[in-house]
């Protein structure tokens, strides 16, 4: 035990104040005290006193965590920079970091195209906050706007905002809002409500064919838009199961070096009744993710050339998807 007290932390320390926060926040109280007595008894039992790094403790944690309550948003960390102890403080030290990690990751917007056969293609690695990724996302929408499909690639999308989702969603229906999804919060023991918007910058696409790509690595607010799309009946989703996590939440800092997350709410979804979490998003075509892209492609082509094989003037466009599925297939 010394030798980590003489690295700066102590896993007692952390232990301690883990649980005090997963009894004030986590979402399923029950699960709270569980998740804590366990910690505790492990603590009790010296079976932390023999961990060489800080990250290999939180590797640990974060296992014993997930291993009773089987909530993939449950997370520890750590760095190695002080994080200040005072909510506001902290609150903004992450908010800014967070600023500079999303505007470098182009707010998870990593390609926007076009490709032949007049197919959109976005691939999409995090839903970040509208009020910060806004005019990228309108930008990107706008883009693929006058494609005939659309194919959204969250393979390796960790989540992010529900705004977000309900934004990008606008786009693929008209414009009368509907309800998408609730979310339970423990402080406020209440109901927030996520609906699409009666405006949104440039066009809509109510009618084109949308594609989902999916991982097990997709997760969060990427699920819940695969989730939300797969149930409107909008959208097929392709890939692999979801990871199964639908329980929104926040950072609290423990100490000067370990923070947790720990959700404190819950998603419901006002068709099915229920979430995701756990089980994860169930494709309608399952692919290995490798496969997933090449099969959303030859979906797309083949509903260009249907739509169009009848219409003389875009006969360009359909020689073009025709091309390009003898390609594929002969990569096949």
């Amino acid at each position: 035990m010394q030798a980590n007290k003489s690295r700066g932390w102590a896993p007692e320390e952390i232990i301690l104040s883990l649980t005090k926060s997963l009894n004030e926040h986590y979402v399923f109280p029950d699960m709270a005290k569980e998740m804590g007595n366990y910690l505790e008894r492990k603590l009790t039992r010296k079976e932390y006193e023999d961990i060489e790094s800080p990250e290999a403790f939180c590797e640990l944690i974060t296992n014993d965590l997930r291993e009773k309550s089987n909530d993939k948003h449950l997370k520890l960390r750590y760095t190695e920079q002080d994080r200040s102890m005072d909510q506001k403080t902290g609150e903004k030290e992450r908010r800014e970091e967070y600023l500079l990690q999303a505007k470098i990751d182009n707010y998870g917007f990593h390609k926007v195209e076009r490709r032949p056969g007049n197919i959109g293609y976005i691939d999409l690695r995090g839903f970040h906050d509208p009020e910060f990724a806004g005019d990228t996302a309108v930008n990107a929408m706008n883009l693929v706007a006058d494609t005939d499909d659309l194919i959204f690639d969250l393979r390796n999308n960790g989540g992010g905002s529900p705004f977000m989702v309900a934004f990008i969603t606008s786009y693929l229906f008209d414009s009368e809002p509907f309800h998408l999804n609730s979310f339970y919060s423990r402080s406020k023991d209440s109901l927030s409500q996520s609906w699409t918007l009666s405006y949104v910058p440039g066009k809509r696409n109510g009618n084109k064919p949308v594609y989902v790509l999916t991982s097990h690595k997709t997760f969060s607010a990427a699920e819940e838009f695969a989730y939300n799309l797969t149930n409107l009946k909008r959208a097929t989703v392709i890939g692999e199961v979801t990871a199964g996590g639908a329980n929104p939440g926040a950072v609290h800092q423990l100490t000067k070096h370990f923070s947790v997350f720990i959700p404190d709410g819950r998603a419901m979804n006002p068709i099915t009744q229920t979430n995701w979490e756990g089980k994860g998003v169930t494709p309608d075509v399952k692919t290995t993710p490798n496969e997933a892209d090449d099969t959303a492609y030859e979906l797309a082509l083949h509903h260009v050339i249907n739509y169009y094989q009848d219409r003389k003037e875009y006969g360009f466009l359909v020689k073009e998807a025709e091309n390009q599925l003898k390609e594929l297939k002969g990569n096949e």
